[in-house]
């Protein structure tokens, strides 16, 4: 589905991705970890076109996306979510939702109850919490036309309730044979609904395997705890 090989980016002196090279398989959870300043979110960005890479290539079902601009790798089948939730907060649900899918009221209330928004389509945004915000981005992400669905941090901030049920909606989309790839600190979160597990630290990929195998290596505890 996806392939990077050799990408590096610096930014100034400092190497932010540094010779990463791995894949993510078709109908799979991908998760992308590491400890903090690892590369994740600037392998998320060159991925998706926002940041260009000095060097590598990447590759989409065998499409050649290296340092496309932006709309054209979306074009090409990618959909995403931020770190920080960018929905528009001065405009309705319906508007927000239209911006990634120019659809009908019944298929933006399926994507709704899909991932458990149970809001009018007039609600603004701004009147919603931010683990709903959150909810409405990930709402946006599955209507706009994907073959590859990208999550930055999808948990992050919100309530365990909200974390459940981003857990669900996963889960969900597994069982209908979708693809995502995602980063995530919620290690419990993490082997609960990854099929495999990217590590990453100070630029490069570290380990790449199944949870199980993950939580064990030795030099993933390494990166996280301190040797």
């Amino acid at each position: 589905m996806l392939s990077l090989k050799n990408v590096s980016k610096s930014f100034g002196g400092v190497k932010a991705v540094n010779g990463c090279t791995f894949e993510v398989e078709e109908n799979t959870i991908t998760s992308l970890i590491g400890p903090n300043g690892a590369g994740k979110t600037t392998a998320f960005n060159i991925i998706s076109g926002l940041t260009k890479i000095d060097k590598g290539t990447i590759r989409l079902i065998r499409k050649n996306i290296t340092n496309l601009p932006a709309y054209k790798i979306a074009q090409s089948g990618i959909s995403r979510t931020f770190q920080l939730t960018k929905v528009f907060k001065n405009m309705s649900i319906k508007d927000n939702l239209l911006i990634a899918k120019k659809t009908d009221e019944e298929e933006m209330k399926q994507v709704l109850d899909s991932v458990y928004l149970e809001k009018p389509l007039d609600t603004i945004a701004s009147e919603l919490s931010y683990g709903q915000q959150r909810l409405l981005e990930l709402a946006r992400a599955l209507l706009m036309p994907h073959s590859l669905l990208m999550l930055d941090e999808p948990t992050a901030g919100v309530n365990p309730k909200i974390r459940q049920e981003f857990k669900s909606i996963l889960k969900k989309l597994k069982k209908q044979g979708k693809t995502v790839l995602l980063i995530e600190h919620d290690m419990e979160f993490v082997m609960d609904i990854s099929d495999f597990v990217i590590v990453m630290d100070e630029g490069k990929v570290l380990r790449v395997g199944k949870p199980k195998a993950i939580v064990k290596d030795k030099k993933v505890l390494e990166a996280y705890l301190g040797k």
